[in-house]
């Protein structure tokens, strides 16, 4: 069943986890953790990535620095900063191409880890931003739908997990989200 305000906030229950998508700005959520959008180097950037690392402060640069990289479709984890989210977990969705170079499979595979990682360190609550539909390009409608049955298929067969958020910045985005979740749980 879908709860919630039509307008800015719309929600779901799937084996006792909320999935939620709301309208916002990620650096200011208050979920255990949030999930940067990240580059493969970790480098910091422009969108959501940079957004994390000048709201978060230099912490987390200096712990993916640490790290080093990150491959398309994998997860790691670091404080949050200055943030009000304790851990950012940072993925690398993968730049769309022309959805024939594995970019649906990869796109997958950010989620799916990022939620893993999230799951293994005992995060009970998570907010997405919509991966690679900036700058990487990715079309936003066949995003959504990836996004979204990824993280369902998630919560389906695994526990841990109370809160997955989708915080979409734009409205249009926002749309596109809500429009494919209702369509999904039909």
């Amino acid at each position: 069943m879908i709860q919630g305000a039509w307008t800015q906030n719309m929600q779901t229950t799937i084996n006792s986890t909320t999935l939620s998508l709301i309208k916002g700005d990620i650096i200011h959520e208050e979920t255990d953790t949030i999930v940067n959008a990240a580059n493969s180097r970790l480098a910091g950037g422009g969108g959501v990535d940079g957004a994390i690392h000048r709201a978060g402060g230099p912490k987390i640069m200096e712990e993916c620095r640490r790290i080093g990289g990150c491959p398309t479709g994998s997860a790691v984890i670091t404080s949050g900063g200055n943030l009000k989210a304790k851990y950012v977990i940072h993925t690398v969705g993968p730049i769309y191409q022309d959805g024939k170079h594995d970019e649906a499979k990869l796109l997958a595979n950010a989620y799916k880890n990022s939620l893993a990682l999230a799951v293994k360190k005992g995060i009970k609550t998570i907010s997405f931003p919509s991966i690679s539909t900036g700058a990487y390009g990715y079309p936003i409608n066949e995003a959504a739908e990836s996004a979204l049955k990824t993280v369902m298929d998630f919560i389906k067969t695994n526990k841990g997990l109370s809160l997955v958020r989708f915080v979409l910045f734009s409205d249009r985005d926002f749309e596109v989200y809500k429009k494919t979740l209702a369509m999904l749980t039909a």
